[in-house]
């Protein structure tokens, strides 16, 4: 029975709880990957983040000669491009989310031209910190990147000089703490070396975790920028949501009056003929009649109409979930819908949610020139809240520009009120990916 259980436990001596070979090669190239990458980062450190440190420097000192105030722009816009890059290498290689702290800069040709630009530039307190970060980028920066290559290259060097280096060596060279002075030494350098190599299949990933953790340190938005940002991106979103609610009620009012009343209108006319023809002539009292209860029958159509596109009676009705599915059915395209949805939301959340969903459908089907559309939409639950997160890809052309038309624009508008993100990642041919996040939670929790 023991030796059952022996035999059950290892395989050949090892136990199970050592790392096997693929365990064993992932760590290699783990540790060798951090390395290439660290390499990448000492030239950005050293070589980039310097060079602007010191163009950054002499720019705003010509300031006072004026040249400056033409200089400090371009060349800040240059340290933001060096910044937004890592900021997008920490989270593709570490995962590590750095966000942009800075201010909406006014337009190129605003009143004030450069000067005004160079001037708010100047008053971003996120210029400062990337200025800052310059230098220690070229300094912390460049040693953490530096030392996975490092490691692995110095523990290669002592087996370099266990093959026989150590002859044309000896006597005149140190290996770390070894004095070289024949095989013996050699073989400890072979040793040494090769604890360095292991100690780096170890370490390397998070020298390269913690070169972005000083990334991230310095040039994330502090606390007070952060509620800076919500408090003027909110103070935008109010704006914009009274403005398109205005610009609605106008839609409303317009079409009402166009639609609706002008049917009502000719119907009451209509009807005051009929009661002056219905003794005299009864027949065409009667023709009129046909003619008013037809244009009543139009009238309420268009009253439908109008409200299905302020809130769909199967939204109101049946949920955010079951509208979509709607939604997915009405396309042109096939649509193959993935939702998952557990109890309701509040009926704005899901009022900006399903007119989200029903533009860019409609822009997938209208213009992406697509065969097939995806829609995915979830809940979960996050260490911050609920997000609700809806997802539509397209096998169409790409190259759509959320810049370019209303469509988005209005869909940003919509999820800004609720503190919501869209997201549009479309490559020429495609595909289109269109992602929504809503902060929110279900009704009644």
């Amino acid at each position: 029975m023991n030796q059952g259980a022996t035999a059950e436990g290892s395989v050949a001596g090892v136990p199970r709880t050592a790392p096997g070979p693929p365990a064993l090669r992932g760590r290699v190239r783990d540790a060798l990957t951090a390395a290439a990458r660290g390499l990448a980062l000492c030239v950005l450190s050293l070589g980039v983040s310097l060079a602007l440190f010191i163009a950054s420097v002499l720019s705003i000192a010509f300031i006072v000669l004026g040249v400056g105030l033409f200089t400090t722009p371009a060349v800040t816009h240059l340290v933001r491009m060096h910044a937004n890059q890592r900021r997008q290498l920490a989270r593709d290689w570490a995962g590590i989310t750095v966000r942009p702290p800075y201010r909406a800069l006014p337009p190129a040709d605003s009143v004030g031209g450069t000067v005004a630009r160079c001037t708010k530039l100047l008053r971003d307190p996120a210029t400062w910190r990337d200025l800052a970060w310059l230098p220690a980028d070229a300094v912390l920066g460049f040693v953490t990147a530096l030392l996975p290559a490092a490691l692995i290259a110095y523990g290669v060097e002592g087996f370099v000089i266990f093959a026989g280096v150590w002859r044309a060596v000896q006597h005149n060279y140190w290996y770390a703490f070894i004095p070289v002075e024949g095989f013996g030494t050699a073989t400890l350098c072979a040793g040494l070396g090769a604890l360095l190599i292991a100690l780096a299949a170890s370490v390397n990933p998070y020298f390269v975790k913690g070169h972005f953790l000083i990334v991230k340190g310095m040039i994330s938005p502090s606390r007070g920028a952060q509620l800076a940002q919500r408090v003027e991106r909110l103070y935008e979103t109010r704006h914009d949501a009274v403005d398109s609610s205005a610009a609605e009620l106008r839609r409303i009012e317009r079409d009402l009056h166009d639609g609706a009343q002008a049917r009502l209108v000719s119907m009451g006319m209509s009807l005051g003929t009929i009661e002056a023809l219905v003794e005299k002539d009864p027949a065409q009292a009667k023709k009129l009649l046909a003619q008013a209860r037809e244009n009543s029958a139009e009238a309420l159509t268009e009253l439908r109409d109008l409200v299905r596109g302020i809130h769909p009676p199967v939204l109101a009705e049946r949920g955010l979930g079951d509208a979509a599915r709607a939604l997915a059915l009405r396309m042109q395209v096939p649509v193959e819908a993935d939702v998952e949805l557990e109890g309701r939301f509040a009926e704005p959340v899901e009022s900006a949610a399903y007119f989200a969903i029903s533009e860019v459908l409609t822009n997938a089907a209208k213009h992406a020139q697509a065969g097939r559309v995806w829609l995915d939409v979830h809940y979960s639950e996050t260490a911050a809240g609920g997000m609700l997160r809806i997802a539509v890809t397209d096998d169409g052309r790409g190259g759509a520009d959320p810049r370019k038309g209303s469509g988005m624009a209005g869909i940003e508008r919509r999820l800004g009120q609720f503190d919501g993100i869209l997201a549009v990642s479309s490559p020429p041919g495609g595909p289109t990916m269109v992602t929504m996040e809503i902060p929110c939670d279900p009704v009644g929790r």
